[in-house]
């Protein structure tokens, strides 16, 4: 395995390297069942990234490599003081030996994950997983590379609990945070083209964390969710469904039990969710759902990238020219990444309601830009989003110090 003192000198001597190749690229495999895992750095800033660890069957090193840069983009536009990483193993979740293999896979990159490399959940590998894993091998919580940098680590791990654990509608604040951000990516893009919140359907393509929680908050706030899709299929109702009810019938891996589906839902193919007549699409379940053979099915007005890389370039240039804007992961799915370091940094505390007010103030005036550039000059959300990366990288290259201190009290 790769030094990690040395990957961080060579990071500090290039404060450019996130317009380059990744810093780091790791494959590992398991000793004991052969599976592959990936961990890709992509910059450090602060000597510290950040980026979730996902569970896959068919995770490749290409995919945690795309991972990792949208984690780079994702801290610059939202000025975090880190810079980008992604972990990703080639095992389905439901596989009895899974636990197993994330313990043995953080234990492989565990001189990563103790000094420069800030994990969380990510698809397949919920939070309280992750968590459980760090606790076996005696770091505590997945923060760790962070939280052991504080004044107070035991503080710092207080306040990062109560934040994960506060209890809010629809679950856990960790848990849902993440589609809040989601959500309010949406509502943003109603307001941008004033439309009325009963008036505006959504589908969402994947009912785990991410899209679950987007969706509750989309049915709270009066929008019809009108298609949602798990691994079984598409549930389909054009008077709205009743996400509240079929959220409750999910099992542990996002699946809703077909049994407690009301009769007049219609069922459809698992990949009919990308044609869906909606105002809005959200993919969040896999990457690169969106790709060049089904992008003409889509039917919606805007896309709105819930799963990282859900859309491949091809498929967005070829929505771009039917006039159908994507908001890029880095920013519409934010909201998790972003939240997570606001309280380490003690920007937010464990009360709900600040951590929803700060998300939904910067998750608004963001979106709100984005389209703002796509409705007067047609210029695609990611190129403007791109842009502020660059800035923020730029500034960067000619004052490596210019990065906000990572300071957690």
């Amino acid at each position: 395995m790769q030094d990690p003192t040395k990957a961080v000198e060579v990071a500090t001597r290039e404060p450019g390297a996130i317009d380059r190749d990744p810093l780091i690229r790791l494959t590992w495999t398991d000793p004991v069942t052969g599976t592959l895992g990936y961990l890709v750095v992509h910059l450090l800033v602060s000597g510290l990234a950040t980026g979730g660890t996902r569970m896959r069957a068919g995770c490749t090193l290409a995919e945690v490599e795309d991972l990792a840069r949208g984690m780079a983009a994702k801290t610059a536009v939202f000025d975090l003081p880190v810079g980008g990483a992604k972990g990703g193993i080639d095992l389905d979740p439901r596989d009895p030996r899974a636990v197993d293999v994330l313990t043995r896979f953080c234990e492989a990159v565990r001189p990563w994950l103790e000094g420069y490399w800030v994990t969380a959940e990510d698809l397949g590998v919920p939070q309280h997983l992750i968590d459980d894993v760090f606790a076996r091998i005696g770091l505590g919580q997945s923060y760790h590379a962070a939280i052991s940098r504080s004044a107070d680590p035991e503080a710092t791990l207080r306040r990062v609990r109560a934040g994960l654990d506060a209890p809010v509608d629809g679950g856990l604040l960790g848990d849902v945070i993440g589609g809040y951000g989601v959500a309010q990516a949406c509502l943003a893009a109603a307001q941008a083209w004033q439309w009325s919140l009963p008036g505006t359907t959504v589908a969402v393509q994947g009912v785990g964390t991410m899209g679950g929680a987007a969706a509750h908050h989309l049915h709270a706030a009066g929008m019809r969710v009108v298609a949602v899709a798990d691994a079984a299929g598409t549930l389909f109702h054009p008077g709205g469904l009743d996400v509240p009810a079929l959220l409750a019938a999910r099992d542990a891996f996002g699946e809703i039990d077909r049994a407690r589906v009301p009769a007049d839902v219609r069922r459809l193919p698992r990949t009919a969710v990308i044609g869906t007549a909606a105002d809005i699409l959200i993919p969040a379940a896999i990457s690169y759902a969106i790709t060049p053979d089904n992008s003409f099915d889509v039917a919606a007005k805007v896309v709105v990238e819930a799963a990282n890389t859900a859309t491949t370039p091809e498929a967005e240039a070829m929505l771009t020219a039917r006039g159908i804007p994507v908001l890029p992961d880095f920013v519409a799915n934010a909201g998790a990444a972003a939240w997570a370091w606001w309280l380490l940094l003690g920007e937010v505390g464990p009360d709900p309601e600040e951590s929803f007010l700060r998300l939904r103030t910067e998750m608004t005036s963001k979106v709100g830009l984005l389209l703002e550039r796509w409705i007067v000059d047609g210029t695609p959300p990611r190129s403007t989003g791109h842009a502020w990366a660059a800035a923020r990288r730029a500034a960067l290259a000619r004052d490596p110090q210019g990065a906000r201190p990572v300071v957690i009290p």
